[in-house]
């Protein structure tokens, strides 16, 4: 994520913002220029500073507070590209419904952001009513003995439990499942991962160079979940594996690369937006020093990525240590893990038959 800049006062703007707290301007993202823009209302539509040729309104969407992205005044579309992928949301009748969907939201245009800078593929299941992407946004049976939703992918339908955006029911499910690490924008990464091995793995004719990096997905993934649920990941999990539930089926190790790949590329641009650079005073390990002076999301060389990636986590660490907090990046990246990676970022910028 990249900082932006308001076109009336130049303050600094963040992705999220809808109002500009210096000039008052009211803002919105343009998806196509993948720009915040401050707003110039013209009856009821709007010309955006930084793009005025043509007037544009608000996705449906805005109405509820879950969207600041704009669409052409001449669209046929009553959404914008992200919301477009919507197909169930909750009763937003129930207040608690309203505040989760929005927070879920808040998410997902997130990761939408990621994959539109990256130019992956996103038919939506309107366009695509077989293999588009889609997502159902589940609240619980309000019965306390009914079934739970349960956040996860199938053929393209992502389903998120509403429960998630409620902060204290996600770290009691964190604590109970034994992560070092949950968040919303977390669960968008893993669960997109599974579409895009869909899409760019078995139908992109890669699964020899997939199973070759993580191994044969064919192997029975029930059975593998109750194994990994009822002994614990190997021993040796953190020498070949991101995470311990990476180390559950092949599916998961891929998917939870593919989250960590967009959470070291995503991070690594704002830490570029910022000028951080990272020169440790007391020590001369060269390894602990870098600056950010790439752009993670078209750079060619994953090489590069983690040698920036790596000193950074190390400063963030110690950071948040001071403060007494856990480390934001609670992650060890073995020269397995960054195989892996590296893979990932072939695929994702076509390269993967290299």
């Amino acid at each position: 994520m990249r900082l932006f800049e308001c076109q009336s006062c130049g303050s600094a703007l963040y992705f999220d913002n809808t109002r500009c707290e210096s000039c008052g301007h009211r803002l919105g993202y343009l998806p196509t220029e993948m720009i915040i823009s401050a707003l110039r209302p013209e009856h009821d539509l709007f010309r955006a500073l930084a793009s005025p040729e043509h007037p544009m309104r608000f996705c449906g969407n805005a109405t509820h507070f879950a969207c600041n992205w704009l669409i052409p005044a001449d669209s046929d579309a009553t959404q914008c590209p992200a919301c477009r992928h919507n197909r169930i949301i909750p009763d937003l009748t129930q207040p608690s419904n309203l505040q989760r969907w929005q927070r879920l939201e808040a998410a997902k245009h997130h990761l939408f952001y990621s994959l539109m800078r990256l130019k992956l593929p996103l038919n939506n299941r309107i366009d695509d009513p077989r293999h588009g992407l889609a997502f159902d946004f589940l609240a619980d049976s309000p019965d306390p003995t009914g079934p739970k939703v349960m956040t996860g992918h199938d053929n393209g339908i992502i389903t998120i439990a509403l429960i998630e955006a409620d902060d204290a029911e996600r770290e009691r499910r964190r604590t109970q499942m034994n992560e070092p690490y949950r968040s919303l924008l977390g669960h968008f990464r893993h669960e997109v991962g599974h579409y895009f091995w869909d899409v760019l793995i078995r139908d992109g004719g890669r699964l020899p160079q997939c199973r070759a990096m993580f191994g044969n997905e064919t192997q029975d993934y029930q059975a593998a979940l109750r194994t990994h649920y009822a002994n614990g990941p190997p021993l040796d999990w953190q020498r070949h594996y991101v995470s311990q539930y990476a180390s559950t089926h092949p599916w998961e190790d891929w998917a939870e690369t593919w989250a960590h790949y967009l959470h070291i590329i995503d991070t690594l641009e704002m830490a570029h937006a910022f000028g951080i650079s990272v020169q440790p005073r007391l020590i001369r390990d060269q390894a602990l020093s870098t600056s950010i002076d790439l752009d993670a999301y078209h750079t060619i060389s994953m090489t590069e990525i983690i040698a920036a990636w790596l000193p950074l986590t190390f400063a963030m660490n110690s950071l948040n240590r001071a403060m007494g907090n856990p480390d934001l990046y609670p992650f060890v990246l073995t020269s397995s893990v960054v195989a892996k990676l590296g893979f990932v970022h072939n695929v994702v910028h076509g390269r993967a038959a290299d």
